[in-house]
């Protein structure tokens, strides 16, 4: 990945030479420009998409990228970190319309497959799923991401990334958001009849935020269930879209005792100025920093920052992608409070859940996370 995205930001500085051109992550390239129209932002993202559409040449692999463009246009005299998250939004938006099934038009939603989604919900086929987040040091699990999938009677078990993002397009994850927060709040008092209290997190798309009708009945959902222990997890792109009406309603789910984690932290350009003022005890750092932690140089400094960064936020922060005992030793080293990811557990149905918890399973991934690696951790200390 680092080699590709190096041939693609010289591909990009040699069509806009006059432009600045960085990468920012792993898979996000910026492009700053000063133009004199308003119609400059669409032929800079013209030329972009130009400059990759030809395959990359690494070694003796021949790369097609895959780009998704977007931004944003304001004065030169005008606030740049605005600038840049309404571009970070934009592009967000951007991903969202790609991942469409490329049998719809661009712009367009498929309202077959939301309305598909809307009679699954009334045949009861929505179900969820439960992946567990294991606090490193006291190995021990206190909460769990709920992961909702389709079980559709003719294709089997329908993961989220097939029509999610077509409800998210059509702005219709009110019904599906609701459904989560009550099945949750069941699954929840079934596991504690068996001996297991787990607080649920559920994510939360990012219009919903700005929505007060949602709000206010997810709110009585919630308080109706007075031994609800729930969370939701948000991204920072979400609150960008209404800073105002997303802080505000984020501090309502504060309130009544939902727990606010900000999700996939790093993806993009993340904010202090708004990961400051929002209601957040825990921080999640996107799984694109941890897959690669034991193999890169500059991931392990990232890493470690944010962790501090998050500390003294009073923040508690959770790794997700772990995928090896080396990371999850690592992060151990360097404070991390919580693991989520497969060398844990996938996502497990409730009674598979119920089994992992009970029998302590996760302790076979965290025993001596510690002393397994020692060299690696002396290694990144001394930089």
């Amino acid at each position: 990945m680092p080699r590709l995205m190096q041939a693609l930001v010289a591909r990009i500085v040699a069509a806009l030479p006059d432009a600045v051109v960085a990468t920012v992550s792993r898979d996000v390239i910026e492009v700053a420009f000063t133009a004199t129209t308003e119609d400059a932002l669409a032929l800079v993202i013209a030329i972009c998409r130009t400059a990759c559409v030809t395959p990359v040449q690494i070694d003796n692999f021949s790369c097609v990228p895959k780009l998704v463009a977007a931004g944003a246009i304001g004065s030169v005299h005008g606030d740049s970190t605005l600038l840049i998250e309404r571009a970070e939004a934009a592009l967000e938006e951007a991903e969202l319309a790609a991942a469409v099934p490329a049998a719809i038009m661009p712009g367009a939603v498929d309202e077959g497959l939301v309305a598909e989604v809307e009679h699954a919900l009334d045949r009861g086929e929505m179900v969820l799923h439960y992946q567990p987040k294991v606090h490193i040091r006291r190995q021990a699990i206190d909460c769990v991401e709920a992961l909702v999938r389709w079980a559709h009677p003719e294709r089997g078990l329908v993961l989220p990334g097939e029509f999610l993002p077509a409800a998210e397009r059509a702005q219709r994850m009110e019904r599906l958001t609701l459904w989560t927060i009550t099945q949750a709040i069941s699954d929840q008092r079934a596991l504690r009849a068996l001996g297991q209290d787990v607080r649920i997190f559920i994510n939360m798309s990012g219009h919903l935020l700005a929505d007060a009708e949602f709000v206010r009945l997810a709110c009585a959902a919630i308080t109706a269930a007075p031994d609800a222990r729930l969370g939701f997890e948000v991204t920072e792109t979400s609150v960008i879209r209404d800073p105002a009406g997303a802080i505000a309603h984020l501090r309502e789910f504060d309130r009544i005792g939902v727990r606010i984690s900000i999700d996939d932290y790093g993806a993009g350009l993340s904010s202090l100025a708004y990961l400051k003022q929002l209601p957040a005890c825990e921080l999640k750092i996107d799984k694109l920093f941890i897959t690669q932690l034991t193999s890169s140089n500059r991931d392990p400094l990232i890493v470690r920052s944010t962790i501090d960064l998050a500390h003294a936020l009073d923040m508690e922060v959770v790794a997700e992608g772990v995928e090896t005992q080396a990371a999850l030793a690592l992060l151990s080293v360097m404070g991390c409070d919580m693991a989520q990811g497969y060398f844990i557990s996938p996502p497990l149905a409730l009674a598979p859940l119920a089994v992992f918890l009970a029998a302590e399973q996760h302790r076979q991934a965290t025993q001596d996370v510690r002393g397994s690696f020692t060299r690696r951790a002396a290694g990144w200390k001394r930089g």
